[in-house]
């Protein structure tokens, strides 16, 4: 992120070959408001650590939900992480959250399960 010009250059390049570009862990670390006007991006992930036991922490809810409302304002979409429980996935939902993934789906798997499980599916 030193060199921006650089940056803005490659997130073209790759976005002209339909990879979608998003900031991962939205709101902790190295993450900035100052990223939605420099770079075109398509949407934001938010961090595990605000969707943890959102229905218990008021503050995580209403982080999470102005994430949201922010990110449908600058028309990106939204990914939510470490989604654990039907609580967290419904709060989810009713704030418009695009997508969701974490444990309530499934654990990680190695590319050989994963296939053996699609194909399962499939038939």
């Amino acid at each position: 992120m030193k060199n921006e010009e650089h940056v803005k250059q490659t997130i073209g390049e790759l976005k002209k070959m339909g990879i979608k570009i998003f900031i991962d862990d939205f709101g902790t670390g190295y993450s900035s408001f100052s990223y939605l006007n420099t770079y075109k991006l398509d949407g934001l992930k938010i961090d595990k650590s605000f969707i943890r036991n959102i229905s218990a922490q008021s503050e995580n809810a209403s982080i999470t939900s102005a994430m949201i409302k922010m990110a449908q304002l600058l028309n990106m979409e939204i990914i939510a992480e470490g989604v654990e429980t039907l609580e967290e996935l419904e709060f989810l939902r009713e704030h418009g959250c695009h997508h969701v993934q974490g444990y309530f789906f499934g654990k990680p798997v190695c590319a050989g399960e994963f296939e053996k499980r699609l194909r399962e599916k499939e038939n």
